[in-house]
């Protein structure tokens, strides 16, 4: 099939085909990064900047690495480098961008709907690569591509996601995108963080942690965010772990086949032992290395390639 979208903003937008088209064309992304030189010419001439107003290292450098081996020219650029420490607006900043005629615009913002507005005055292509606390879509895709890898198919599917739901993006993507792919999706957590009317997403909500993993298939464990809570929502790390954090113990209720995955960075001890990071049911290395096939395809269908 052909892919129309111009922009990759969020999951909600994008149909069960569509979807499926991304995941197919990143799977066949995959064998580039096995090949002794990793590269190939199919993106030459094509301009990529990689607009970053919000710290990141691993998904900065994934969509770079992305771009490098499609022989994309890749252009970094943080805020603190930019004129926006100047007082340049966003919109002015993106303007100025698209004067020098780039193909595709990856940008990460901490206000939610940023990377929407950019995608109103620009031309070019733009990729939401996180915003706020909204959407961040190659992270679902990545996810589903790493379950859809092992699993074969996401529809039927027990996923419970498990954390600090109300400041993840990564949560309310997932949500989103496991539901279209057919999954039955369970979310659980502090009460403090679960935002109320989250059932709108069509998912399942339980307090009870133990419920939330007993017969899952999947299990997506969630970074607590202390540097976007007000105050934190937990008495401490230590009570967050024996109530809320996966440990073997509480494995052992998850389906025999169970997936275990985390979108990084970990907080060890405190949402995610030891033991169940670095034990054999964890993909969370393989979401890594699929998340340069997967941005790979996003570069590829949204350049016009295909």
């Amino acid at each position: 099939m052909s892919f129309n979208k111009k922009h990759i903003l969020d999951i909600g937008s994008l149909s069960h085909e569509e979807i499926t088209h991304i995941l197919d064309t990143a799977d066949s992304m995959k064998e580039i990064s096995e090949r002794p030189v990793k590269k190939v010419p199919t993106l030459r001439g094509k301009t990529i900047i990689l607009f970053f107003h919000e710290p990141s290292t691993r998904t900065k450098v994934s969509f770079d690495i992305a771009a490098k081996r499609l022989s994309a020219d890749s252009i970094s650029i943080s805020s603190s480098g930019s004129s926006m420490v100047k007082g340049e607006t966003l919109i002015d900043t993106a303007k100025n961008l698209q004067a020098m005629r780039p193909d595709i615009v990856v940008m990460r913002h901490s206000s939610s709907g940023a990377s929407n507005i950019l995608s109103k005055v620009l031309d070019t292509s733009v990729i939401n690569a996180g915003d706020g606390m909204h959407a961040h879509p190659s992270q679902s895709l990545l996810d589903m591509m790493s379950i859809r890898e092992v699993k074969g198919d996401l529809k039927g599917l027990k996923v419970a996601i498990i954390g600090d739901i109300a400041h993840s993006r990564v949560a309310r993507s997932n949500m989103e995108g496991l539901k279209t792919m057919g999954a039955e999706v369970i979310i659980s957590g502090p009460p403090t963080m679960i935002p109320i009317g989250i059932e709108s997403y069509g998912v399942k909500v339980t307090y009870d942690v133990n419920e939330a993993v007993a017969g899952a298939d999947v299990i997506i464990m969630l970074r607590i965010q202390k540097e976007r809570q007000e105050n934190f929502l937990f008495s401490t790390e230590r009570e967050y772990s024996k109530t809320f954090g996966l440990n073997e113990d509480r494995l052992k209720l998850a389906d025999p086949n169970v997936l275990i995955m985390h979108p990084g960075p970990m907080n060890r001890g405190v949402e995610i032992s030891n033991e169940v990071a670095d034990g054999p049911y964890s993909v969370i290395l393989e979401q890594v290395t699929n998340g340069v096939a997967l941005r790979m395809a996003l570069f590829y269908l949204l350049a016009g390639v295909s």
